[in-house]
This record gives structure tokens, C-alpha cells and sequence, in this order.
């Protein structure tokens, strides 16, 4: 070997020992990953399978099915699916923590549970207020009054909502539910004012054992009901917008991804993608005429309601 050769040949294995380059290829080498979900519903299996699939190669995946699985295993980042299995590790661990499909509106809960210095990030389940008034502008542009009923408890930023929604002219009428509330009152007082509602995902109210009445008592006034996931069209809702467990696995697995090169985690974020479905049967009970799902999908992305 020339003696240019060897020299060269020195200086890189130094340079490799020193740790100043390291093939990005191999950066996931080893890593350990942990999926932890909130438990075995078939959404966060799907989540959980897109996830892996989404994987780069070098990573090493493990995975719980039940959020009271976890106490404490160790792992190089650990990912939760849903809210039980986001406050559970929060609670038990200070590993680096990427928290998958929660409302917005639990972050602050969870960051409040992990030393400041901790690397924590989410990825939203909920859709940004500018994308969510896109919509509504889209579907129904001549319909003026937004009403929203949510839980005292829970903070949805609805100063962000009225702002975003007075910059396009149109007006919030908001009411809180207090724990010795009726529902149905409050929610009267909200269809008064309102020529559309719009659902939030607060489970205390929009739950199972009431969305059937909300939706009776929206329908006898002509309101219609904007949902948040595809079970609430199906159930009736006029139209939501929401992000797929599929899409939202995907993101995460990008941000797996960045995180095995940087071992650094984004601050927390909205989805990147997102799907819109129409009940179209709802949409002639009520006289209304809106545009298929696919014609709403491309108005808002030609829009300006991207996450921010």
C-alpha cells in the first residue's frame, strides 16, 4: 500500500473513532424503540401496524398493547397511541416521549407531568383552528354563526378560534359546560344563537351515550352537526374532517425516523394529513347542497388553513 494510502486510510479511521462521521445510514443502527398503546381497539392496531411499516431499517421496534403494560422498560424513545398510554408513561418514565393521537388540548396536562428538560413531543389528533375554519367556509360559505359547547375543564383555545374565524367574517358563539350544568340546557343555548355547531373532541360531552340527542337536537332546529372522525358521520353528522390512525403513523414514523439521526424531537404538532367525509342523505334531510368530499380536499389545499 503507497504511503499516501496509508495515511488516508489513518486519517478516516480516526476521523470514525472520533465519531465525526457516521454513515447516515447506519444512524438507526440499534436504536430501541418502544409503542406503547392505550389498548387493543382496532384504530391503535392500526396505527401500530402502519407504524412499523413506516419504520427505517436498523430500528428496533417493541411494542404493548395496554397502557398499564408499561412501568418503566427502558427504551431509546418511547411512543404512545392515545391518551391513556400518553399520561401512563408521562407518569412512569423521563425518556425521550412522542405522543400519538391526543387532543391538543391534554398537552399541557402531560408536559406538566415531565421534568421541563425532558425531550416530549406529540403529534395531535385534532385538526389547527385555521384548517377547521377552512372547512367550515367550505362547506357551508353562507353560514355565519359557529357555535361550539364544550367542558369547562378543558382549555381548546377558543380565543384562537374566535380570532381565526372573525379574520373571514364570521362570529363564535361559545359556551362552557360547568360540572353541575345540564348538557341539554347549555346545548339550547348554543343552538339559539348558531346557524352550524361544531364538535370538539371532549369526550365528557360528545361521547357515545349522547351524540345520539345532540345530533336530535341540532337536526330540529336545522343545524347541522360538523364532526371530527368518520364514526360521527356515520352517526349522522353533516361532514368532519380528521386525520386517519394510518396517516397519523405515518407522521410518527417520520419523526422516528429524524429522531434515530438527530436524537432531537420537534416541538409538538398538528397532522399533517387529513380526510374529509360527507354525509350526503344528512346534507338533503337538512336542504343543503355541499361538494364531495374530493372537491372539498382540494379547495383546502389551495388554502391557507395548513397547520401552523
Amino acid at each position: 500500500m503507497s504511503t499516501g494510502r496509508k495515511i488516508a486510510r489513518c486519517l478516516l479511521q480516526s476521523l470514525l473513532l472520533l465519531g465525526w462521521l457516521i454513515p447516515l445510514s447506519h444512524a438507526a443502527d440499534g436504536m430501541n424503540v418502544l409503542l406503547v398503546l392505550s389498548d387493543s381497539n382496532a384504530l391503535y392496531q392500526n396505527f401500530a401496524n402502519t407504524y412499523r411499516q413506516n419504520l427505517p431499517a436498523g430500528i428496533q421496534l417493541h411494542m404493548l398493547q395496554r397502557a398499564e403494560d408499561f412501568d418503566g422498560q427502558q427504551a431509546d424513545l418511547v411512543v404512545t397511541v392515545g391518551v391513556s398510554a400518553a399520561e401512563r408513561v408521562a407518569l412512569k418514565t423521563t425518556q425521550p416521549m412522542l405522543a400519538a393521537m391526543i387532543p391538543s388540548h391534554t398537552y399541557a396536562d402531560l408536559l406538566a407531568k415531565r421534568p421541563a428538560h425532558k425531550l416530549t413531543s406529540a403529534i395531535f389528533l385534532d385538526q389547527p383552528w385555521g384548517r377547521q375554519v377552512d372547512f367550515l367556509r367550505a362547506v357551508l360559505p353562507e353560514r355565519r354563526k359557529i357555535g361550539v359547547l364544550y367542558s369547562a375543564d378543558t382549555r381548546l383555545g377558543m380565543a384562537a378560534l374566535r380570532s381565526a374565524l372573525n379574520d373571514h367574517g364570521l362570529t363564535l358563539t361559545d359556551i362552557a359546560l360547568g360540572r353541575n350544568d345540564d348538557l341539554f340546557t347549555r346545548l339550547e343555548s348554543v343552538l339559539t344563537a348558531s346557524e352550524v355547531l361544531l364538535a370538539v373532541p371532549d369526550s365528557s360531552i360528545y361521547s357515545s351515550s349522547n351524540i345520539r340527542n345532540i345530533l336530535l337536537s341540532s337536526y330540529r332546529r336545522g343545524i347541522p352537526l360538523i364532526g371530527f372522525s368518520q364514526s360521527y358521520v356515520r352517526a349522522g353528522a353533516l361532514c368532519a374532517i380528521f386525520s386517519t390512525p394510518e396517516q397519523l403513523a405515518e407522521q410518527a414514523g417520520r419523526t422516528t425516523a429524524s429522531f434515530s439521526k438527530t436524537r432531537k424531537l420537534p416541538d409538538a404538532h398538528y397532522p399533517a394529513s387529513y380526510e374529509i367525509a360527507v354525509n350526503h342523505e344528512v346534507a338533503r334531510t337538512l336542504g343543503l347542497t355541499i361538494k364531495p368530499a374530493e372537491a372539498l380536499h382540494i379547495q383546502l389545499e389551495k388554502s391557507a388553513g395548513d397547520p401552523r
